[in-house]
Protein backbone atom coordinates (compact mmCIF):
# COMPACT_ATOMS: atom_id res chain seq x y z
CA UNK A 1 0.00 0.00 0.00
CA UNK A 2 1.26 3.58 -0.90
CA UNK A 3 1.10 5.98 1.29
CA UNK A 4 1.10 10.12 0.23
CA UNK A 5 1.99 12.97 1.85
CA UNK A 6 1.79 15.98 0.44
CA UNK A 7 4.43 19.15 0.64
CA UNK A 8 3.67 21.96 -0.26
CA UNK A 9 6.24 24.53 -2.02
CA UNK A 10 6.62 28.05 -3.09
CA UNK A 11 3.69 29.39 -1.69
CA UNK A 12 1.85 32.03 -2.63
CA UNK A 13 4.18 32.20 -5.70
CA UNK A 14 3.95 28.88 -7.81
CA UNK A 15 2.16 27.00 -5.28
CA UNK A 16 3.80 23.82 -6.25
CA UNK A 17 3.17 20.60 -4.58
CA UNK A 18 5.58 17.51 -4.39
CA UNK A 19 4.95 14.67 -2.73
CA UNK A 20 6.56 12.08 -0.42
CA UNK A 21 5.13 8.67 -1.23
CA UNK A 22 5.82 5.48 1.36
CA UNK A 23 5.65 1.44 0.15
CA UNK A 24 4.15 1.03 3.52
CA UNK A 25 4.93 -2.83 3.69
CA UNK A 26 8.70 -1.71 3.17
CA UNK A 27 9.31 1.80 4.07
CA UNK A 28 10.94 2.38 0.51
CA UNK A 29 10.44 6.00 0.31
CA UNK A 30 10.18 8.24 -2.58
CA UNK A 31 9.98 12.63 -3.39
CA UNK A 32 7.88 13.49 -6.36
CA UNK A 33 8.91 16.58 -8.50
CA UNK A 34 10.53 18.29 -5.03
CA UNK A 35 10.36 22.23 -6.09
CA UNK A 36 12.47 22.83 -3.35
CA UNK A 37 14.35 21.15 -1.28
CA UNK A 38 14.04 22.60 2.72
CA UNK A 39 10.10 22.15 2.82
CA UNK A 40 10.80 18.46 1.24
CA UNK A 41 13.21 17.50 3.67
CA UNK A 42 11.67 19.54 6.96
CA UNK A 43 8.79 16.93 5.67
CA UNK A 44 10.95 13.53 5.70
CA UNK A 45 12.67 14.17 8.97
CA UNK A 46 9.43 14.98 10.54
CA UNK A 47 8.34 11.47 9.39
CA UNK A 48 11.40 9.99 9.87
CA UNK A 49 11.86 9.00 7.06
CA UNK A 50 14.97 9.00 4.41
CA UNK A 51 13.77 9.40 0.68
CA UNK A 52 15.90 7.00 -1.70
CA UNK A 53 14.63 8.35 -4.95
CA UNK A 54 13.65 11.04 -6.41
CA UNK A 55 10.63 10.88 -9.36
CA UNK A 56 10.39 13.47 -11.83
CA UNK A 57 7.76 13.95 -14.50
CA UNK A 58 9.03 17.00 -16.47
CA UNK A 59 12.60 18.64 -16.55
CA UNK A 60 10.61 22.17 -15.24
CA UNK A 61 12.94 23.95 -12.55
CA UNK A 62 9.87 24.48 -9.96
CA UNK A 63 9.80 20.42 -10.60
CA UNK A 64 13.44 19.65 -10.28
CA UNK A 65 15.26 22.62 -8.31
CA UNK A 66 15.24 20.25 -5.11
CA UNK A 67 16.74 17.40 -6.79
CA UNK A 68 20.27 18.02 -5.81
CA UNK A 69 20.10 18.75 -2.24
CA UNK A 70 17.98 15.60 -1.37
CA UNK A 71 19.88 13.81 -3.23
CA UNK A 72 23.18 14.85 -1.11
CA UNK A 73 21.53 14.63 1.55
CA UNK A 74 20.24 11.30 1.59
CA UNK A 75 22.33 9.85 -1.50
CA UNK A 76 18.42 9.46 -3.55
CA UNK A 77 18.49 8.35 -7.00
CA UNK A 78 17.37 10.79 -9.42
CA UNK A 79 14.70 9.19 -11.91
CA UNK A 80 13.31 10.42 -15.31
CA UNK A 81 12.09 9.86 -18.59
CA UNK A 82 14.60 8.32 -20.70
CA UNK A 83 14.30 11.27 -22.98
CA UNK A 84 14.01 14.25 -20.77
CA UNK A 85 17.60 12.85 -18.95
CA UNK A 86 19.30 15.92 -20.75
CA UNK A 87 17.45 18.02 -19.44
CA UNK A 88 17.56 16.73 -16.20
CA UNK A 89 20.91 16.96 -14.10
CA UNK A 90 22.32 13.75 -12.43
CA UNK A 91 19.19 11.47 -13.06
CA UNK A 92 20.49 7.96 -12.81
CA UNK A 93 17.33 5.52 -13.52
CA UNK A 94 15.86 6.31 -16.83
CA UNK A 95 12.84 4.83 -18.11
CA UNK A 96 10.67 4.58 -20.90
CA UNK A 97 7.40 5.02 -21.32
CA UNK A 98 5.69 1.62 -20.89
CA UNK A 99 7.67 0.73 -18.00
CA UNK A 100 7.96 0.01 -14.63
CA UNK A 101 9.17 1.48 -11.61
CA UNK A 102 9.45 -0.42 -8.36
CA UNK A 103 8.96 0.99 -5.20
CA UNK A 104 9.31 -1.47 -2.67
CA UNK A 105 6.30 -3.99 -3.00
CA UNK A 106 4.13 -1.27 -4.84
CA UNK A 107 5.07 -0.31 -8.67
CA UNK A 108 4.25 2.74 -11.19
CA UNK A 109 3.77 2.52 -15.16
CA UNK A 110 5.44 4.90 -16.71
CA UNK A 111 3.18 6.87 -18.94
CA UNK A 112 4.02 9.41 -22.12
CA UNK A 113 1.45 12.80 -22.11
CA UNK A 114 4.26 14.64 -23.99
CA UNK A 115 2.29 18.32 -24.32
CA UNK A 116 3.27 20.71 -21.33
CA UNK A 117 6.62 19.41 -22.02
CA UNK A 118 8.60 16.89 -24.26
CA UNK A 119 9.03 13.61 -22.28
CA UNK A 120 6.57 14.64 -19.38
CA UNK A 121 5.80 11.40 -17.87
CA UNK A 122 3.04 10.14 -15.34
CA UNK A 123 3.38 7.66 -12.55
CA UNK A 124 0.45 5.14 -12.82
CA UNK A 125 0.48 2.97 -9.53
CA UNK A 126 -2.73 0.56 -10.95
CA UNK A 127 -2.75 -1.37 -7.92
CA UNK A 128 -3.26 1.63 -5.47
CA UNK A 129 -5.28 3.58 -7.64
CA UNK A 130 -3.20 6.48 -7.63
CA UNK A 131 -1.73 8.61 -10.40
CA UNK A 132 0.82 11.63 -10.46
CA UNK A 133 -0.23 13.79 -13.27
CA UNK A 134 3.08 16.49 -12.95
CA UNK A 135 1.80 19.60 -15.32
CA UNK A 136 -0.68 17.63 -17.00
CA UNK A 137 -3.92 17.26 -15.24
CA UNK A 138 -4.93 20.22 -12.31
CA UNK A 139 -8.43 20.16 -10.64
CA UNK A 140 -10.69 21.38 -13.54
CA UNK A 141 -7.56 22.57 -15.45
CA UNK A 142 -4.74 21.53 -17.22
CA UNK A 143 -1.26 22.36 -18.07
CA UNK A 144 0.14 25.47 -20.42
CA UNK A 145 1.63 24.06 -23.77
CA UNK A 146 5.38 24.65 -23.69
CA UNK A 147 6.20 21.97 -26.02
CA UNK A 148 3.50 19.94 -27.30
CA UNK A 149 0.49 21.46 -28.81
CA UNK A 150 -3.46 21.24 -27.97
CA UNK A 151 -3.54 17.40 -29.95
CA UNK A 152 -0.83 16.16 -28.09
CA UNK A 153 -2.81 17.33 -25.20
CA UNK A 154 -6.15 15.99 -26.14
CA UNK A 155 -4.00 12.96 -26.74
CA UNK A 156 -2.59 13.28 -23.51
CA UNK A 157 -5.77 13.77 -21.24
CA UNK A 158 -7.31 10.81 -23.42
CA UNK A 159 -4.59 8.10 -21.45
CA UNK A 160 -6.14 9.53 -18.46
CA UNK A 161 -9.62 9.37 -19.10
CA UNK A 162 -8.87 5.54 -20.34
CA UNK A 163 -8.01 4.98 -16.56
CA UNK A 164 -10.88 3.69 -13.78
CA UNK A 165 -12.95 6.45 -12.47
CA UNK A 166 -11.75 5.54 -9.01
CA UNK A 167 -7.92 6.18 -9.97
CA UNK A 168 -6.99 9.54 -7.77
CA UNK A 169 -4.92 11.89 -8.68
CA UNK A 170 -2.33 14.29 -7.36
CA UNK A 171 -1.20 17.31 -9.68
CA UNK A 172 1.97 19.36 -9.68
CA UNK A 173 0.17 23.08 -8.71
CA UNK A 174 -2.68 23.41 -6.49
CA UNK A 175 -4.73 25.54 -8.88
CA UNK A 176 -8.24 24.27 -8.39
CA UNK A 177 -10.00 28.27 -8.08
CA UNK A 178 -8.15 29.32 -10.88
CA UNK A 179 -9.93 27.43 -12.70
CA UNK A 180 -13.62 27.31 -11.40
CA UNK A 181 -15.30 30.18 -12.51
CA UNK A 182 -14.46 28.67 -16.29
CA UNK A 183 -15.51 25.04 -14.71
CA UNK A 184 -18.55 26.54 -12.90
CA UNK A 185 -20.04 28.27 -15.95
CA UNK A 186 -18.86 25.33 -18.45
CA UNK A 187 -20.82 23.23 -16.34
CA UNK A 188 -23.92 25.66 -16.21
CA UNK A 189 -23.83 25.56 -12.19
CA UNK A 190 -24.92 22.01 -12.37
CA UNK A 191 -24.54 19.52 -8.84
CA UNK A 192 -21.31 18.10 -9.60
CA UNK A 193 -19.47 21.50 -9.88
CA UNK A 194 -21.32 22.57 -7.10
CA UNK A 195 -20.08 19.64 -4.72
CA UNK A 196 -16.56 19.88 -6.43
CA UNK A 197 -16.23 23.60 -5.33
CA UNK A 198 -17.48 23.30 -1.63
CA UNK A 199 -15.12 20.72 -0.58
CA UNK A 200 -12.73 22.65 -2.34
CA UNK A 201 -13.62 25.36 -0.37
CA UNK A 202 -13.54 23.35 2.83
CA UNK A 203 -10.08 21.90 1.71
CA UNK A 204 -8.04 25.23 1.24
CA UNK A 205 -10.08 27.12 4.18
CA UNK A 206 -8.11 23.69 5.91
CA UNK A 207 -5.19 24.85 4.80
CA UNK A 208 -5.13 21.17 2.62
CA UNK A 209 -4.77 20.16 -0.99
CA UNK A 210 -7.80 19.76 -3.09
CA UNK A 211 -6.50 17.00 -4.26
CA UNK A 212 -6.80 14.05 -4.19
CA UNK A 213 -10.42 13.83 -6.19
CA UNK A 214 -10.86 10.75 -8.11
CA UNK A 215 -10.64 10.81 -11.99
CA UNK A 216 -14.29 9.92 -11.61
CA UNK A 217 -15.65 12.85 -10.42
CA UNK A 218 -12.84 15.21 -12.65
CA UNK A 219 -13.93 13.79 -15.77
CA UNK A 220 -17.39 15.24 -14.99
CA UNK A 221 -16.18 18.95 -13.93
CA UNK A 222 -13.01 19.44 -15.50
CA UNK A 223 -13.99 21.08 -19.37
CA UNK A 224 -11.11 20.09 -20.66
CA UNK A 225 -11.55 16.03 -20.00
CA UNK A 226 -15.28 16.60 -20.60
CA UNK A 227 -13.85 17.75 -24.52
CA UNK A 228 -15.16 14.59 -26.67
CA UNK A 229 -13.62 15.82 -29.70
CA UNK A 230 -9.95 17.91 -30.61
CA UNK A 231 -12.36 20.25 -32.16
CA UNK A 232 -14.34 20.93 -28.92
CA UNK A 233 -11.13 20.78 -27.16
CA UNK A 234 -9.53 23.66 -29.36
CA UNK A 235 -12.79 25.71 -28.40
CA UNK A 236 -12.14 25.87 -24.54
Amino acid sequence: MLQVYPVLCRKGYMDNYAYVVVDEATKVTAVIDPSEAEAVIAKCEDLGLRPQFVLNTHHHFDHVDGNADIKQKYGAKIVCNAADAYRIENSEILLKPGEYFVLGASRAKIMDVSAHTKGHILYYFADDKILFTGDTLFNLCVGGLFEGSACDMFKALAKIKALPDDVVFYPGHEYTMGGARFAFEYNHGNDDIKKYLIRAKERLAQGLPVAPVSLGEEKKCNPYLEAATLEDFERL
